[in-house]
Formats: C-alpha cells, structure tokens, sequence
C-alpha cells in the first residue's frame, strides 16, 4: 500500500463520492477507484460499500480508514521535520481561512506578506471550519484562521483580534433612524443569515438568542440564503430591499454599490463580536513564518481601517 492509496481512502470516506473525492485528489475517477480496489484486493477486506447513490465505508473499513487517517498525519510530520532545516520564508506557504474572513482578509494580507517575506509564495483556501481542521491535521495546510472557539489535538491556536458585527440595512428601513441596534429591535426584520454549516450563522445566534427559531415558531423571522451563500450575497439580497442582515466589521465595506444605498449600524453595548485566531500543528517547524504571517495580520490593521467607517455610517 502507498500514501497515495491512503489519501484516497480517506477522501472518499469524507465525500462518499467517488466523482467529489477523485477531484479533490486530482486525479480521475477511474484512476481513483482502481486504487481503492487495489488496496481492498491487497487487504482482502472491503473498505466501502457502493450504491448506484453513494459510499460508505464497512464496519472494518471505518478501523482502516481512521488508522489511514493516522499515518497520513504522522506522514506530515515527517515532512515538518524535513523542510526544518531550509529557509523558512522561502518554501511555499499554505494557508486556509472560513468563508466569512478570507475574502476580506486575504486582500490585505498579500501585501503585507510579500513586504516582510517577499519570497514565500503564497497557497491560499477558504472553506468550512470543518475542513480546514482536516486538512490542517493531515498536513495540507500549514496554518489556518478561524473563529474561536476552536480546538483540536496537537493544533496551537492563538488569539489575534476581537471583530464585532453590525447591522446592515438599506437607507431606508426603519431601523435607519437609530443610532445603535438593540437585538430585541430586530425581532420584527427579516433577518437574512447565512445557511447550516457556517459557523458565522452560530454566532450571530448565540450573540442574538431572540433570533432563535422557537418550537412554536420554527422559523421566525429568519430567512436562510441559499446553500453556499457568502457574505456578499447577503449584502445583495439587503440591497434588494428583502430584508437586514447582520455582519462581522470586516465584511460592512460596501464595494460596488451605489454610496448610501447601503448602511450599517452598530449595537448597543455590550457590543456581540467574533475571536479571530490563528491555528497551527504544533509539529510546524516554521514558526518564524507562522511569527511572519502573525504580524502581517496584525498589521492589516482591519478593525482600526473600519472604525471611522462605522462612525461615519451612524451619523
């Protein structure tokens, strides 16, 4: 058997796909399952189950695959050890961020990468925290950025700064008229909130429990975009004129629309914010690049780009 054949199990074991897993691979389909039958031949044991429908891993399949997923940590820790002893600004540098920071994240950060370590190239992936905490574990990332809380075995996660959510709105609403959102105020709004699996969602939840679908209304005032949405489709649809919606800072730059279409407003105190952190294998040998790309985040200076913004937006 190979690392190969082990990553491959692994992946069709998370998408229960073989179409899905062979493109996260890289790798055609046929190429992908020929593997997978190989190793099962070489084993004498079925791994997965298949249906016209999907793959699902046998009793003795789910052993094989968790002790794959194992080795393929262990694997790349091997490789840690390895490039410990090279330049570490100049290797290729993989880093993942959840939907709801890299794209208001990464544009900033590029620059102040390439001032501080101009020859680390950089690898860049946003996706679910779920994913991110695999793909960290098996060594296809080398740091990621997320929202705490967030733990995970032989990972080091770090602190890097508070973000606080506001309200988005158009010129026009109600709410336009306040200067600072109580939660309560918008138990009346259509609420416009990111669909199941974004931990954005969950927090915007917890800091406003009003907006929690109850058992006798189950789904209250929230209407979910659609599977996949980001943060920006959700500015669309407030711009639409369907509802409000409720950001983290970093998002509430406003772009292509037209000035004073949009507006936000932030909330009363105490004000609900996000932890953003960063996260790493404590394995990772390249701590002046993780060092580098801490103070390239602090340097974005994010919050403080977005503060007068907010003020001016609450005159």
């Amino acid at each position: 058997m190979t690392l190969t054949e082990l990553r491959y199990i692994v992946t069709l074991a998370q998408e229960q796909h073989f179409g899905r897993a062979a493109d996260r691979c890289h790798v055609s389909q046929p190429t992908l399952s020929i593997a997978v039958k190989k190793l099962e031949e070489e084993l004498n044991t079925a791994i997965f189950e298949r249906s016209k429908t999907r793959v699902s891993p046998t009793p003795m399949g789910e052993r094989i695959i968790q002790q794959a997923q194992k080795v393929l940590e262990e694997a790349a820790t091997i490789k840690d050890i390895a490039s410990s002893g090279k330049n570490q600004l100049t290797s290729p540098f993989h880093i993942g961020a959840i939907f709801t920071i890299g794209p208001y994240l990464f544009p900033h950060l590029i620059p102040q990468l390439q001032a501080l370590a101009p020859d680390m190239p950089l690898y860049l992936e946003e996706s679910y925290t779920a994913t991110l905490r695999r793909r960290i574990r098996q060594g296809d990332l080398d740091a990621i950025v997320v929202a705490l809380p967030f733990t995970e075995a032989d990972v080091v996660t770090q602190p890097l700064y508070k973000e606080p959510f506001v309200v988005l709105m158009g010129k026009n609403h109600p709410l336009a008229n306040e200067q600072a959102i109580e939660p309560s105020m918008l138990d009346q709004c259509n609420i416009l909130l990111l669909g199941e699996g974004h931990c954005f969602r969950d927090q915007v939840l917890e800091a406003c429990p009003n907006l929690k679908p109850s058992i006798d209304d189950p789904r209250g005032n929230i209407r979910t975009a659609a599977e996949g949405s980001s943060l920006e489709t959700l500015k669309y649809m407030v711009a639409s004129g369907l509802g409000v919606t409720i950001l983290p800072q970093s998002a509430v730059i406003i772009g292509n629309y037209p000035a004073g279409e949009l507006i936000t407003r932030p909330f009363v105190d105490p004000i609900p914010y996000r932890t953003v952190a960063l996260a790493w294998r404590a394995s990772f040998p390249r701590l002046q690049a993780i060092d580098i790309l801490r103070a390239s985040i602090t340097n974005c200076n994010i919050g403080a780009d977005l503060s007068q913004h907010l003020i001016d937006n609450a005159k």
